[in-house]
């Protein structure tokens, strides 16, 4: 696996580039001078954390059959305080779904994801205490 970043201006924004192409645009937050022009790389951590669990899930639930309409993740995180580097402490992984699904095929999913599948959990799981949750609409 290979990325590449490239400055883009005087202060702290990147344009990084993956295997497929994609440029994805990093920023530092405004008070160190960042001009929000793209995401933090704290962020991005969750971002990756969302979209390994989402592959997963969508994957486990393609096979079963499962009619997912609409799929949502909201993260929320901690970071240890007063503290260089500042990893995450905790984090909650909440899934909203909607569509024709099983309650117990979608618990299944989540868990499967979170607790084997998922390799940015896995890494995570070092420093943070990970929860999830879930409903369906």
């Amino acid at each position: 696996m290979k990325v590449e970043l490239k400055r883009v201006n005087e202060a702290f924004h990147f344009e990084a580039v993956g295997a497929a192409g994609v440029p994805v645009n990093i920023d530092g937050s405004p008070d160190i001078g960042g001009v929000n022009a793209g995401a933090r790389p704290m962020e991005m951590i969750l971002m990756g954390l969302g979209g390994c669990s989402a592959i997963d899930i969508v994957l486990i639930l393609q096979k079963q059959r499962q009619v997912i309409e609409d799929m949502r993740i909201t993260i929320e995180a901690e970071r240890v305080a007063d503290q260089t580097p500042s990893v995450f402490k905790t984090i909650h992984v909440h899934y909203q779904f909607k569509g024709d699904l099983s309650e117990e095929k979608v618990k299944r999913a989540v868990e499967l994801s979170m607790e084997k599948y998922c390799s940015v959990t896995a890494i995570l799981n070092k420093t943070a205490d990970i929860t999830h949750s879930y409903s369906i609409n």
